[in-house]
């Protein structure tokens, strides 16, 4: 049974940083992109962060310069370090895995999500 368990969510105020971790079990972490995905209130579901096995990650515009994506592939955990904030970045932040080693492409379907973790950025 596959598990993606996100932690590390919580209330920070304007230009705070915040790291996001997902720890994977039941998969073989090395042949699934990884990806971060947040959802506001009201909004729909956006992506945030991908990164495949060892390689150039990929950013949705409003978080460049802000966000890293990383990944410890012994650990099977990939991580979101958040810089600088703002109260918009508020959301559900939910990791999820794509088989394969492609790089992000809009639209694509994954393969499993996590429960997601609350952040919430304070004006």
């Amino acid at each position: 049974q596959v598990q993606l368990a996100e932690s590390g969510g919580g209330l920070v105020h304007t230009g705070g940083s915040l790291t996001l971790s997902c720890v994977a079990s039941g998969l073989t972490f090395s042949r699934y992109g990884m990806a971060w995905f947040r959802q506001g209130p009201g909004k729909e579901r956006q992506f945030v962060a991908h990164m495949r096995w060892t390689d150039i990650p990929d950013y949705a515009d409003s978080v460049k310069g802000r966000f890293t994506i990383s990944r410890d592939n012994a650990k099977n955990a990939v991580y979101l370090e958040m810089n600088s904030l703002k109260p918009e970045d508020t959301a559900v932040y939910t990791c999820a895995a794509k088989y394969g080693s492609s790089r992000y492409r809009p639209g694509d379907e994954y393969d499993y999500w996590g429960q997601g973790t609350q952040v919430t950025v304070s004006s």
